[in-house]
């Protein structure tokens, strides 16, 4: 009988193991299918997608995508849409342009001004979708539309050229560097640190709901997912380390990563938003102040989007009224792609990242290998397809459980 006890003991725990890991299908798959994408694309690229020079060129070119994502995951999440962000990006770029090279307005306080005209705009359409309860779809493509416009007319149809070498940094520039060969300590020392953070918050997480007696994911997958993330931060660390060091975007949208996942995760404000996109009416019946909430959502993403119009602004170093089209697509998609349900209540701000650089690799490999415009738009559209595709059905197969 004992024999027999140890023989079926390993097979119950892979089918405990087993049955974890499909209730977790989500995140399993998300974490998966990003390091699927990296090894096709390194081996089809011929090892381009991994050098450090590429990968820094991926953080800095899809860092605006990233930032908005950060501002549209908390909108979805709570059963809305924005559809006007990349118009805002182009009239922040344009706001900053005049004022920088027409108005003499010091950069410093262009940046802090253009934030308040972000957050000035997502007050004025979250007016309209939390007290006049329009549908966000409707008030988002009216600031599609209105905003492009106002874009327009404060450039003149004219493009704004060049920017201040400090304004530029904030998009294109790097930490400073110390040492002249070898890897650059104060990114391996930046790299360091989010590991211990991440380690010491996801442990201090874990001890707290252990305390009060909640529900926490088996030891194993607990250690294994840490020492995963763990290992992208330093692959990450150390790929950077060996070009020209941290991006000053990269610790921007660092911050934001930090800050927001605490909000989210952590704060009431945080727990209002995910009730809100649950069930509307039972939040507010439960107490939620719901048209504050989504009046304060449309007001963050506004300075979100404004953030991104910075930094999209003096990376390319030029005010364009074209600017920031199709940047509300990539990031709904990045969202979606990152594990948000359609119909609100679920997503992460990590999932958003990660959903993000999907697009950021697909962008990067596909370019790489010399893929059409056209043919990237398809596989694209095919990928958001199949993530909203696998929503579907992971909601339906554990409805029916």
């Amino acid at each position: 009988m004992t024999t027999s006890n140890e023989s079926t003991a390993p097979a119950s725990a892979t089918k405990t193991a087993l049955k974890y890991l499909a209730g977790q299908l989500r995140q399993v798959g998300l974490f998966s299918a990003l390091i699927v994408i990296v090894l096709f694309f390194q081996f089809a690229t011929g090892g381009i997608t991994l050098r450090p020079i590429n990968v820094s060129n991926l953080v800095i070119q899809n860092s605006y995508i990233l930032i908005l994502a950060i501002g549209m995951v908390m909108v979805i999440i709570a059963g809305h849409i924005d559809l006007s962000v990349g118009s805002l990006v182009a009239f922040v770029g344009a706001m900053a342009g005049v004022m920088i090279t027409q108005w003499h307005v010091p950069w410093p306080l262009t940046i802090v001004l253009c934030l308040v005209i972000g957050g000035l705009v997502g007050a004025w359409q979250g007016f309209w979708i939390a007290y006049f309860r329009i549908p966000a779809f409707i008030v988002t493509l009216a600031g599609m539309l209105l905003f492009r416009g106002a874009a327009q007319i404060a450039l003149q149809n004219q493009q704004i050229s060049p920017f201040p070498e400090a304004f530029r940094r904030m998009g294109s520039g790097f930490l400073p560097a110390f040492g002249t060969s070898g890897y650059e300590p104060l990114t391996l020392i930046l790299g360091a640190l989010a590991a211990i953070v991440l380690l010491y918050g996801s442990l201090r997480q874990r001890m707290v709901r252990h305390t009060y007696g909640l529900e926490t994911e088996p030891l194993w997958y607990f250690i294994l997912k840490l020492a995963f993330s763990v290992f992208l931060i330093g692959c990450m660390a150390f790929l950077l380390a060996s070009y020209n060091g941290t991006p000053i975007v990269l610790v921007i949208l660092g911050v934001l990563i930090v800050a927001y996942a605490a909000i989210m995760a952590r704060s009431v404000f945080g727990r209002h938003v995910y009730a809100i996109g649950g069930n509307l009416h039972a939040a507010a019946l439960s107490g939620v102040k719901t048209k504050r909430v989504t009046f304060l959502l449309f007001v963050n993403m506004g300075v979100i989007s404004a953030l991104a119009g910075l930094v999209f602004t003096a990376q390319l170093n030029l005010a364009s009224p074209s600017a920031g089209t199709g940047f509300e697509l990539d990031a709904i998609a990045a969202v979606f792609i990152g594990g948000a349900a359609v119909t609100g209540g679920i997503g992460t701000v990590t999932g958003a990242i990660i959903g993000g650089l999907i697009i950021g690799l697909l962008n990067n490999g596909m370019s790489i290998l010399g893929v059409g415009t056209e043919y990237q738009s398809l596989i694209k559209g095919l990928v958001l397809l199949a993530a909203v595709a696998f929503d579907v059905y992971n909601k339906r197969r554990v409805g029916g459980r």
